[in-house]
């Protein structure tokens, strides 16, 4: 069981940047992959960044070039850095973390999810 911990949500100038963080806890040797993804009213759920514990980032349409992410070896935290913000970055962004299960199911879960804000 993995539990999911996110801040750094907030309110930026277009141009700007912000950070996100998603702290985990629980049992972090069953995590094969950590990302992130973003909704807002109107629009459809957006993937906006992955990785793997031995692999570099990839990411979605929406952030490429802009956003990068990183993480720490033992998957403590997963942080999202967002530059060069614009209005249609405003959504609320998610983290995840996809798991292994003793039974060898593979299971997502969620952070709570934070408020991103972009104004013009």
């Amino acid at each position: 069981q993995v539990q999911l911990v996110q801040s750094g949500g907030g309110l930026a100038q277009a141009g700007g940047s912000l950070t996100l963080s998603c702290a985990t806890s629980g049992d972090r040797l069953t995590i094969n992959t950590m990302g992130w993804f973003r909704q807002a009213p109107g629009r459809q759920r957006e993937y906006v960044a992955s990785v793997s514990g031995g692999g570099n980032p990839s990411y979605g349409g929406p952030g490429k070039g802009r956003f990068t992410l990183s993480k720490d070896d033992a998957w403590t935290e997963i942080s999202l850095h967002m530059n060069s913000l614009r209005p249609d970055d405003t959504a609320i962004y998610y983290c995840y973390a996809d798991v292994t299960t003793v039974t060898r199911e593979s299971l997502t879960h969620w952070g709570q999810g934070t408020q991103v804000t972009v104004s013009s």
